[in-house]
């Protein structure tokens, strides 16, 4: 898979729960090669930004599959880990507002809500249970994934309008946009 197998708003699918995977098959191994793969190429194509994670539903598969890279600070670490069925057991810490993107919602960043702690259940490849704790931007990431696995995607959580909404611009900072002309009227910023 390429870049181009990864769906953006406003495909309907986004808007849907994903399927549990009850038998983990060598499709879903190569589920997770190809997803690893398209968020791979995606990455290669912004020189500003790095692929932290994806859905399966982001490359039109709406299966409880979620990749998540190893190492968020070094781009050449270009490993991800697996996550069957993940879910989020436990919300800890503050609920504090930062910066999100997605790969599905192009060009647009806003500040979103999330715990600072969060206890995740999932299983492995092997089909193993796995649980940990995640903290600070893995914990945040975690959220937003698991999220699209519910047909929630980052921008539901924007309740004020006012200041909420970014782009980056050529020298890879943030740029705020003005909610009512930039992004209502401009469809094409929606994919």
């Amino acid at each position: 898979m390429t870049r181009d197998d990864i769906i953006a708003l406003p495909n309907p699918h986004l808007r849907q729960k994903s399927h549990r995977i009850h038998v983990i098959t060598d499709d879903i191994q190569k589920l997770s090669d190809d997803m690893t793969s398209a968020a791979l190429d995606w990455e290669d194509s912004r020189p500003h930004e790095i692929s932290a994670a994806l859905a399966a539903v982001q490359v039109d598969r709406l299966e409880r599959v979620v990749i998540v890279r190893a190492d968020f600070d070094n781009k050449k670490t270009r490993d991800f880990m697996t996550l069957i069925n993940p879910e989020i057991v436990k919300y800890e810490g503050d609920l504090v507002a930062d910066f999100e993107g997605c790969l599905s919602v192009k060009h647009i960043y806003g500040k979103v809500p999330r715990y600072t702690k969060v206890r995740v259940k999932a299983l492995d490849l092997e089909g193993n249970e796995i649980r940990f704790k995640a903290e600070g931007f893995l914990a945040r990431v975690l959220q937003h994934e698991i999220d699209h696995t519910n047909g929630i995607v980052f921008i539901d959580h924007i309740r004020d309008t006012h200041d909420a909404f970014y782009t980056l611009d050529d020298s890879g900072e943030l740029q705020p946009l003005n909610y009512d002309t930039s992004i209502k009227d401009n469809t094409d910023l929606w994919g």
